[in-house]
């Protein structure tokens, strides 16, 4: 039997983790760029960028179809 306090041990529920990412997408993306910000200012370029691509697939993944992707 699984502890609730401990999670699961097969790892994270995709289903679960989206449902929150979708929740909390604005303030999601919006840490993430405070972090990328603050890696630019500690001159951490690699981590900057790693920190905008991951806020860019995860606004893409949550975002709505482009008017050009959309049939009409």
């Amino acid at each position: 039997m699984t502890d609730p306090d401990q999670g699961s041990s097969s790892g994270p529920n995709p289903e679960a983790v989206g449902k929150v990412a979708a929740v909390h997408l604005g303030p999601l993306l919006y840490a993430l760029e405070v972090c990328a910000k603050a890696m630019d200012d500690a001159q951490r370029e690699e981590d900057s960028r790693y920190y905008r691509a991951l806020a860019k697939l995860l606004a893409e993944a949550g975002g709505t179809p482009k008017a050009s992707e959309v049939e009409l």
